[in-house]
């Protein structure tokens, strides 16, 4: 079992397998039941359907970020629900990027389970392999889930906090990834958040430059290459990964395992968390200093 990537043909080698459950991702930010909708018209044969906001995060408080991480007890109990066990490959997909696909994959891997892997191309390479589809709702028999979550993946508020403190940011003693858009990351064009900008010392890294024009994973060279460019010398070992939510994070996590250059850690709160406190500092522009957040009206 593929443990980052796996290809539409050998998923489909393993359909109806009682040991390999396969989770359909697909979400829209902006239309948060679209992913449901198009899950009850066509899915792959004997997928189930995983929500962004109701199964892979909890709800949201006035202190957190727009996807806080579930209880770990609450997914645990959910990935039983869904007949998932330590015998059990899980396959997970969207409509194509990975973008919420591999939420699910880092979720799996931080209560544990690491026999999981995000189809790569997502629905759209099923589709354009001539793959079926199916309408067919079919539950799984419920297994129990035991977990076991790993701190060592987490990076906490008030860890980035105290790197943006200190400086440890900017002297890269520490590296903080921000896989939003550029123009998001610079503070231009900000239609989700309520304040526009990045963390101090936070380098950008969109997650859409790990994929190639049809939403495929760039190959493992390819993506070595361009991390090695982020990392600029760094390890992996010392980089926080963060987006608007926590969620494109795990895109930018995946593909750090592809190319060979795993260790680095999730910022599960993200900007949406940091903005939460109107004493932290924001920066906008590409590498522009701290500014405060009354300069902005924030």
């Amino acid at each position: 079992m593929p443990t980052t990537l796996i290809e539409p043909a050998e998923l489909a080698r393993h359909l109806g397998d009682p040991d390999w459950a396969i989770v359909d991702c697909r979400f829209d930010l902006a239309r948060p039941g679209w992913g449901a909708q198009a899950f009850a018209a066509s899915h792959i044969p004997h997928a189930l359907y995983a929500h962004l906001d109701e199964d892979l995060s909890a709800p949201r408080t006035a202190r957190s970020g727009r996807h806080p991480l579930p209880q770990v007890e609450v997914l645990a109990a959910t990935f039983g629900r869904w007949g998932i066990d330590e015998r059990v490959a899980v396959v997970a997909y969207d409509q194509g990027s990975g973008a919420f696909a591999a939420r699910l994959w880092w979720l799996l891997r931080w209560l544990g389970h690491l026999e999981v892997a995000v189809l790569n191309g997502g629905l759209a390479a099923w589709e354009r392999a001539g793959l079926p589809l199916s309408t067919a709702i079919e539950p799984r028999a419920p297994r129990r889930f035991t977990a076991r979550p790993d701190a060592r993946l987490l990076a906490g508020g008030s860890e980035v906090a105290a790197a943006v403190r200190s400086g440890a940011f900017v002297r890269s003693e520490q590296l903080l990834v921000d896989a939003r858009s550029a123009d998001r990351f610079a503070g231009e064009n900000e239609t989700i958040d309520p304040v526009a900008g990045h963390i101090p010392g936070a380098r950008n890294h969109p997650f859409t430059a790990n994929l190639d024009a049809q939403g495929r994973f760039l190959e493992a060279g390819h993506l070595r290459r361009s991390w090695e460019n982020t990392l600029r010398g760094a390890l992996p070992q010392q980089l926080i990964a963060m987006c608007g939510s926590g969620v494109t994070a795990c895109h930018n996590l995946l593909a750090l395992e592809v190319a060979g250059l795993g260790g680095a850690r999730l910022y599960a709160g993200s900007w949406s968390e940091w903005i939460t406190d109107p004493a932290h500092p924001i920066a906008r522009g590409p590498g522009e200093p701290p500014r405060e957040r009354r300069e902005i009206g924030g």
